[in-house]
């Protein structure tokens, strides 16, 4: 990977953002495709807002963030990744829908492109298992927020090459970011244990043990956590945590894993948290947190 590769990014919500603003401020030319228009503008704007505040907190240079802009595009024509050498998917935690993607994408791409999985639940295996190079896939499961948090869990399917595996691991370094190297297990290391977690924070809520601002706060003075759970849970969604819960309940039986009922309450209630402007907060904007 040099300062020529083309990266592409499938899905523009919080997580596939915040991948794209990782790597175009890498120096990479990053492609972000989503079907959705509305979305797609969306997610430029956020980037656009959090490399300016970048600027005024001194993150970075006077200008930066326009030359990283420049690097930065979006489309709605999947035809338009055929070119990339790398590929991030950031879309929903569904098995078929990630077979789908790697499959159309595996017919326009060059045989030498690397599929990347950001899943932190599904199996890297299964994934390749529907995409036609199997020994070209890889786990690459970035942090929220991803343009903040520097791990990234790398994780080789049974069938992954150890050139594809030592060529992500050389562009996830150039991306500035830490890589671990993970087993193919459900929730690799962070979600395995943070889900769980997560789900009690939840669970404390519904039993108005304490607010949620009350046990953020305990849990970042106690523990050192930068962000709270609830902080945390409201930008990934809702909607996202149900899906989290249910293929990891599926995968481990954990009981713990099940999805609490207050989250499937505020689903009903559209309050996916961020996206919707009220989670376990509320919210007067949509910006990607950082800006």
């Amino acid at each position: 990977m040099n300062e020529n590769t083309t990266v592409g990014i499938v899905g523009c919500g919080t997580m596939g953002t915040g991948i794209a603003i990782v790597c175009a401020r890498a120096g990479f030319v990053t492609r972000v495709y989503d079907q959705r228009e509305e979305a797609l503008n969306n997610a430029k704007a956020q980037a656009v807002a959090f490399l300016k505040k970048s600027v005024e907190r001194g993150k970075l240079a006077a200008g930066d963030d326009s030359r990283i802009m420049a690097q930065f595009s979006t489309t709605t024509t999947m035809a338009d990744l055929s070119d990339c050498d790398f590929i991030i998917e950031a879309v929903f935690e569904d098995l078929k829908v990630k077979h789908t993607l790697f499959s159309e994408l595996n017919k326009i791409c060059p045989a030498h492109t690397i599929f990347a999985s950001n899943t932190s639940t599904i199996s890297i295996t299964e994934i390749a298992g529907g995409s036609g190079r199997d020994d070209r896939v890889v786990g690459m499961h970035f942090c929220l927020p991803a343009q903040l948090m520097k791990l990234v869990e790398m994780s080789p399917g049974i069938s992954t090459s150890d050139e594809t595996f030592a060529k992500a691991w050389q562009f996830c370094e150039k991306l500035n970011q830490k890589p671990v190297r993970t087993r193919d297990t459900p929730g690799f290391v962070l979600n395995y244990f943070l889900i769980p977690f997560n789900n009690d924070v939840i669970n404390m809520v519904d039993q108005g043990v304490a607010s949620a601002a009350d046990i953020d706060l305990a849990i970042k003075t106690a523990l050192g956590y930068p962000l709270g759970p609830l902080e945390l849970l409201d930008m990934v969604g809702m909607d996202t945590q149900l899906l989290l819960c249910d293929a990891m309940h599926g995968l481990t039986n954990e009981p713990r894993a099940a999805c609490p009922p207050l989250v499937k309450r505020m689903i009903g209630a559209k309050h996916l948290g961020r996206k919707t402007g009220r989670g376990f907060y509320q919210y007067d904007d949509n910006k990607i947190f950082g800006a």
